[in-house]
């Protein structure tokens, strides 16, 4: 595409995001359809939920066009389709609770089906056993998957971080389909931004986790970009959830009831705002992205790039812990 028509797109693919995030949030909050909050929650009114297919729509729109006029791979496409699946699934788990044996397996079959059409992980760190990598990394995308929706509950985290996770990508790669990603998220960030006029709800995160999952392996594969990049430069979400699911296995709690004690709840509980924490995010992101940067220039390696990341991960967790502990 010329200069020109990419400019094009992304208008389009923004206000089509932002429009339909209007017209599903007037007609969400006519039905009732509201996020009421709870001791749980970080918010203190009731919201419009289910915001992310307005995401969803405008995503798979334009990759059916790319499609259709040759612009990308049948194989990334496929790869890319069973989001929608899992798009359908979170919109009824938004209106009507899942059994969470179900959804899980779901999602298994989803992350299958994209490392089928992907032909698998080809690994990491010289070790080329495909089959072991593949299962690895179907593991990994239903971890993805969870993970972007555990952290979704502070206005607009989830959106910042996929649209963070998307630009970067393409700045190593120059991949467009994340560009489009990102446009897609961009135009319901305006109405997720603090104080939230809508949530994205289980069918925009669990979908964005899925397809930012499935194109890090797709650039990996191709040799566009090592999935070490994609390791570091969403270490904000998976640390935190990895962490927080890891202490409270250690302590027997019962997974399946909800909680308060992702780092990112308890620094909101410590007195930052949602847009303190957003703003906070992003700067962590951008040292992330340097780090990325440094290690591409063969400064350092990438066993240096992750022992950094890690650090300032574990450090900001216990400059938290100090103030609001891990109860």
């Amino acid at each position: 595409m010329s200069e020109l028509s990419d400019i094009i797109v992304i208008i389009m693919v923004l206000l089509g995001s932002f429009g339909l995030t209007f017209i599903y949030r007037r007609w969400a909050i006519r039905r009732s359809i509201l996020d009421i909050p709870n001791e749980r929650s970080s918010h203190e009114a009731p919201v419009p939920r289910g915001g992310g297919i307005a995401i969803v729509i405008t995503f798979y729109s334009y990759l059916s066009y790319l499609l259709l006029t040759g612009q990308i791979e049948k194989d990334l496409f496929f790869a890319l389709l069973p989001g929608l699946v899992l798009a359908v699934i979170g919109i009824v788990d938004d209106f009507r609770s899942i059994s969470p044996l179900i959804r899980i397996s779901i999602q298994f079959v989803c992350a299958g089906v994209a490392l089928f059409f992907l032909s698998g992980f080809d690994g990491l760190f010289g070790i080329h056993q495909k089959l072991l990598w593949s299962a690895i990394m179907i593991i990994g995308i239903v971890w993805f998957i969870n993970l972007f929706n555990f952290l979704d509950g502070s206005d607009g985290n989830a959106s910042m971080e996929a649209i963070f996770i998307a630009i970067s990508l393409w700045i190593f790669s120059g991949v467009d389909v994340l560009l489009i990603l990102a446009f897609s998220v961009g135009g319901f960030l305006f109405w997720n931004w603090p104080k939230a006029r809508i949530f994205m709800g289980d069918v925009g995160s669990t979908v964005l986790g899925f397809v930012l999952a499935v194109l890090g392996v797709y650039l990996h594969n191709e040799e566009l970009l090592v999935f070490h990049y994609f390791i570091i430069l969403s270490a904000l979400f998976w640390f935190d959830a990895s962490i927080t699911l890891f202490r409270r296995i250690v302590k027997r709690e019962k997974l399946i009831h909800a909680h308060k004690k992702h780092i990112y709840q308890r620094a909101i509980q410590w007195g930052f705002s949602h847009q303190k924490i957003l703003f906070l995010g992003l700067a962590i992101n951008l040292i992330f992205l340097l780090i990325c940067f440094v290690v591409s220039k063969g400064y350092v390696n990438w066993i240096s790039g992750y022992a950094i990341t890690l650090c300032i991960l574990w450090i900001l967790m216990k400059i938290v812990d100090s103030r609001v502990p891990h109860k």
